[in-house]
C-alpha cells in the first residue's frame, strides 16, 4: 500500500531562523578576525529585542551589536511596522567566557590530538530520489522559500510579502519507495495589512498557486516536474491573515529548527543543534561529515539510502562508534557493518581530521543558516569581514565542502565496486 510522507521548511525570516543567522554571522566574524576562536554563541529575538549569550574564546573583539542588525536588515526587517528593525531593535549582549574545564579536553599541544568538544551521536544521510542526495519532500519545501523570497525582493510581482513564511510537502509512494505524486502543499506567508480580508486572501493563494509554484517547478527536473498534479490540496495561509510575523509573533532562539536544517525527518537526528557552533563542536562538524560520507557513498553505486552514525565522548579522540544502515539498498554482498569497517578506513573521524579535511576553520557558516546545511551547492566564494576593531578583512572560503563528492573514485577502489558489477 502506499504511503505519504512530508517535510517542512521555514524562511529566512521565520524568528528561529533569524536568531541562527545572527549566531553564525557572529560565528563567521571570530573566524575571520581569529580562525582559533572556540564559539558558542545562542540568539534570542523577540519585539524589538536581540539578547546574544553564549561562550568565546578568542583573540580578536567585536562590535556584535551592529553585526547583529546587520543580519537582521539583510533578511529585510527594516520597517517599524514590522515590529522589529535592525536599526531599531535593542542588542542585548550577555556573551562571556568559555569554562576552561571544557577547553581543556579539546585543545591539546598536538592539533591532531584534539578532543571531541562534546559527547553525543550526529547522523548523516543520503538517498538517490533527487540529483543532490537530499529527500525530494524536503528539497522541494527549500526551493518554495527560496523562490519566495526572491519574489519577495524583487518587488514586481508580489509586492506585499514580508520576511516569515513556511512551507510544506507532502509526497506519495509506492511500496518500493519510489515517489509518485505530490499530494500537499502548504505555505504560510507573512504579509502586509490589507482592509479587504477575503478578496486579499484569495489573491494570496492564487499569486502562491500560479506565480510562486510555476518558478519552483521550471526549477526542477522533468522526472520531479511530473509528480506536480491537478489534484494537488494547497493550502494558502490556511488560519487567514498574516500580519503579525517575525520576532514580533512569536519568539525566536538558535537551534529550534534542527529538522528543517537536516533532512527534513527522513533519516535520522542526533538531536544537537548547528548554529553559533564552531566546528570544534562535534554536533556540527561530526554532522557535516556523516552526510559527506553517506553521500559519496550513494554517488558510489554502493546504495540507494544511507544513513551514518557517529559518535564521540567528550575530550576522546577517536569516535566511540561509527554505523551505516543501508535499509537494504545496498548493492554489495556486504552486510551493514562490513560497509562500516572500510569507512572507518576511508575517512578520518576524529575532530581535527574532520576540521581540515572539510576545511572548518573558515567562515563559512552564514549561508548555511537558512534553508538547510545539507544539499547545498559547494563554492568558493570572497567575503569582506569589517571590524572597528581589527580593520578590513577579504578570505576567500570554499562553501558547503562536505557536499563535495570527491571520495567517490575512492569509495568504489575500496570496495571493489564498478556499477556494472
Amino acid at each position: 500500500m502506499a504511503y505519504l510522507f512530508t517535510s517542512e521548511s521555514v524562511s529566512e525570516g521565520h524568528p528561529d531562523k533569524v536568531a541562527d543567522q545572527i549566531s553564525d554571522a557572529l560565528l563567521d566574524n571570530f573566524l575571520a578576525f581569529d580562525p582559533q576562536s572556540k564559539v558558542a554563541c545562542e540568539t534570542l529575538v523577540t519585539t524589538g529585542q536581540v539578547v546574544l549569550a553564549g561562550e568565546v574564546k578568542s583573540n580578536t573583539y567585536l562590535d556584535v551589536q551592529q553585526i547583529a542588525r546587520d543580519v537582521v536588515n539583510k533578511i529585510g526587517y527594516t520597517k517599524g511596522a514590522y515590529q522589529f528593525s535592525g536599526d531599531s531593535c535593542g542588542v542585548i549582549s550577555l556573551i562571556h567566557e568559555q569554562s576552561q574545564d571544557i577547553n581543556q579536553g579539546v585543545d591539546r599541544e598536538n592539533k591532531e590530538e584534539q578532543g571531541a568538544g562534546d559527547q553525543g551521536m550526529m547522523f548523516g544521510y543520503a538517498t538517490s530520489e533527487t540529483a543532490n542526495f537530499m529527500p525530494l519532500a524536503l528539497d522541494i519545501s527549500h526551493k518554495i522559500l527560496i523562490e519566495l523570497a526572491a519574489l519577495r525582493r524583487e518587488e514586481k510581482e508580489i509586492t506585499y510579502l514580508r520576511p516569515d513564511s513556511k512551507s510544506q510537502v507532502t509526497i506519495e509512494y509506492s511500496d518500493d519507495n519510489v515517489p509518485q505524486k505530490i499530494v500537499a502543499i502548504v505555505v504560510s506567508t507573512q504579509h502586509d495589512d490589507f482592509d479587504q480580508d477575503e478578496k486579499m486572501l484569495a489573491k494570496i493563494k492564487s499569486d502562491i498557486i500560479n506565480i510562486l509554484i510555476p518558478r519552483v517547478k521550471a526549477q526542477l527536473p522533468g522526472y520531479i516536474q511530473e509528480l506536480f498534479n491537478d489534484d494537488i490540496i494547497y493550502h494558502i495561509n490556511p488560519t487567514g491573515k498574516f500580519v503579525i510575523g517575525g520576532p514580533h509573533g512569536d519568539s525566536g532562539l538558535t537551534g529550534r529548527k534542527i529538522i528543517v536544517d537536516t533532512y527534513g525527518g527522513k533519516g535520522a537526528h542526533g538531536g544537537g543543534a548547528f548554529s553559533g557552533k564552531d566546528p570544534s563542536k562535534v554536533d556540527r562538524s561530526a554532522a557535516y561529515a556523516a552526510r559527506h560520507i553517506a553521500k559519496n557513498l550513494v554517488a558510489a553505486g554502493i546504495a540507494d539510502e544511507v544513513l551514518v552514525q557517529v559518535s564521540y565522548a567528550i575530550g576522546v579522540v577517536k569516535p566511540t562508534s561509527i554505523y551505516v544502515n543501508t535499509f537494504g539498498s545496498s548493492k554489495l554482498n556486504m552486510t551493514d557493518g562490513e560497509i562500516a569497517e572500510q569507512v572507518i578506513n576511508l575517512f578520518d573521524m576524529r575532530p581535527a581530521a574532520i576540521e581540515k579535511r572539510l576545511k572548518l576553520r573558515n567562515p563559512i557558516y552564514s549561508e548555511t543558516a537558512a534553508y538547510g546545511h545539507m544539499g547545498r551547492e559547494p563554492q568558493t566564494i570572497t567575503k569582506v569581514f569589517e571590524s572597528p576593531y581589527s580593520g578590513k578583512k577579504e578570505i576567500e572560503v570554499e562553501l558547503f565542502t562536505w557536499e563535495k563528492l570527491d571520495m567517490v573514485e575512492e569509495v568504489r577502489k575500496a570496495f571493489g565496486f564498478t556499477e556494472e558489477a
